[in-house]
């Protein structure tokens, strides 16, 4: 659950610690005071979006940080962050949000990204907004909750693996698909183009090459008198001896004596070794003057081959590997062309197959879509009934629709509110009032599907007042029996059932505008359900119902 919620510098909250309890926790407060604020800063250090608006006016940074309790280091989420939950199953998470728009995330002190926070935030806090309820007018948003509800993730991954591989036949069949107009054009277009590619005997590497070879041609006379050079003093001419000739001779000056004498000896192997390696290196000279056989002719072709490979690369890729792989698929192209038809019927026999196992998918998923729905249905019901809507009927409708990628189902949840009348969809019969206490029979029923242990309401209670009012704090404090639930509540009903309850107070300081959150004692929380019942004129007579709805409360709590 959430212990503690630290915020810094967060729109009109400059610095707040809020110790959160187990159970229910109710937070009170004026319009505009700031209570929103604070569930904006769960949403935040959960990884929720944020904007550098939301820094305080003055600061640098906003800082929220969450201290969980109780979590499981096999929690989902966890192990992706490469973070744990401490000896006493702690769990600190923190978000800087800079004013340049730059987050700073950790989890127990491990640097995370942003998409990590949210990814494991959603597993340890549920935020419920005042907006929600919008949801259930979508129909396109009943079917996920029917999902959730029955845990079909198996059944809807394997439904969609041979879904999306009868769209991948269908989209391959699409592609050999194509007029005869067409056909000829693109036909005539890849013969072009391959014989182009294959008139030029384009080989691996071949570009390189080139242009090694057309810088030595350039530049062949400077180098043919380096080398010719070189060679002179190596192996001497007609008249004169080169070094080799000049080292032959220093090694048999001394071969007669180099055995009389250790230092001789040595001096003759090192003339040997260098007479070696010199004529080594003669040979290798003249053999490269030999090879420098430089003709204009010769040039004139390199500068023209280079230039058709030029030509080819700005077409059909910036390589000469680039241009034959292009060959190889412009080959490939045109055989699937000249053979469509074949190959469609090949793909036509694989397409009945894949619809075949869809079909076979898609009656495994509705099948068990209609169980999870007739369980579904009984649990809104119930949950409906301690809401004090027992006159309503809940129903879950199927129709089939052509094969999408969430299955065959058309799922849209349909209710009648009174006696007598005829079950219609959601979105056309039902008030502000019923839409939130169906929202929040739902979100009951999914939150037992989950491990998620904290449960935030903003404002559930948009448009229900009276008996209704004191059946959803009853639900509430029900529910907070087995999740945290924190609850952002106008009405007293709500407040008064909480186990604990929090008033955000704004006031001013030295001309700025600050928020706090303090938690009441039963005086001031006496005092605060009186300003929800009465306004800002809170009379005695105020106050004793304020206590009475305390003590109330109270001993409802106490037969949970």
């Amino acid at each position: 659950m959430l212990e503690l919620l630290h915020i810094e510098n967060i729109a009109v909250i400059e610095q707040a610690d809020i110790q959160f309890r187990p159970g229910f926790n109710a937070l009170t407060g004026e319009t505009g005071a700031g209570k929103s604020i604070v569930i904006d800063a769960m949403g935040a250090v959960l990884g929720g979006r944020t904007s550098r608006d939301l820094i305080r006016t003055g600061s640098k940074k906003a800082v929220v940080s969450a201290e969980f309790s109780g979590v499981s280091s096999d929690l989902p989420g966890l192990a992706e962050c490469g973070a744990e939950p401490d000896e006493d199953g702690l769990l600190m998470i923190q978000r800087e949000i800079d004013g340049d728009g730059k987050n700073f995330c950790r989890i127990n002190g491990r640097p995370v990204t942003v998409s990590q926070l949210r990814a494991l935030g959603a597993n340890l806090l549920n935020i419920h907004g005042q907006h929600d309820g919008q949801q259930l007018l979508d129909e396109e948003q009943h079917g996920a909750y029917l999902d959730r509800f029955g845990r079909l993730e198996s059944a809807l991954n394997e439904y969609r693996g041979v879904y999306d591989a009868m769209a991948e036949l269908r989209r391959s069949m699409d592609a050999l698909r194509m007029d005869e107009a067409e056909k000829a054009r693109k036909v005539d277009s890849l013969h072009f183009q391959i014989d182009e590619l294959e008139r030029a005997e384009l080989r691996s590497g071949e570009d390189e090459e080139l242009q090694e070879r057309r810088d030595l041609l350039r530049n062949g006379e400077k180098y043919l008198s380096a080398v010719s050079g070189a060679d002179h003093c190596l192996n001497g001419d007609d008249e004169t001896g080169g070094a080799v000739a000049l080292l032959q001779e220093a090694e048999n000056a001394l071969t007669h004596v180099k055995g009389h004498n250790g230092r001789l000896e040595e001096i003759w192997n090192r003339l040997e070794q260098l007479r070696c390696e010199a004529y080594d290196l003669a040979e290798t000279v003249r053999d490269l003057v030999g090879e420098f056989d430089f003709s204009p002719e010769e040039l004139d072709q390199v500068e023209s081959r280079s230039d058709q490979l030029y030509r080819l690369k700005k077409k059909y890729g910036a390589t000469v590997e680039e241009m034959l792989e292009y060959l190889n698929r412009s080959r490939r192209e045109l055989d699937e062309i000249e053979t469509a038809d074949d190959t469609l019927v090949r793909l036509e026999g694989q397409l009945v197959k894949a619809q075949k196992a869809v079909s076979a998918a898609g009656a495994a998923l509705t099948k068990a879509r209609k169980a999870a729905a007739s369980e579904l249905e009984q649990r809104i019901l119930k949950e409906l009934k301690d809401l004090d809507m027992n006159r309503v009927r809940f129903s879950i409708e199927f129709m089939p629709k052509e094969p999408v990628p969430d299955g065959c189902d058309a799922i849209r949840f349909l209710m009648s509110a009174n006696a007598g009348e005829d079950l219609k969809p959601i979105a056309r019969i039902a008030s502000g009032g019923e839409l939130a206490r169906i929202m929040l029979a739902l979100k009951n029923v999914l939150a037992e599907q989950e491990r998620v242990g904290t449960l935030v309401f903003d404002e559930v209670d948009t448009g229900v007042s009276g008996r209704a009012a004191q059946k959803v704090a009853e639900k509430l404090a029900q529910v907070s029996r087995h999740k945290q639930v924190l609850c952002v509540t106008h009405l007293p009903q709500l407040a008064a059932m909480a186990d604990s309850h929090f008033s955000v107070e704004k006031g001013e300081r030295e001309g700025r505008t600050f928020t706090e959150v303090v938690q009441l004692d039963r005086q001031r929380r006496m005092a605060e359900l009186a300003r929800l019942t009465g306004g800002s004129k809170v009379t005695d007579a105020l106050l004793q119902s304020a206590g009475e709805l305390l003590d109330e409360a109270e001993a409802y709590r106490k037969k949970l």
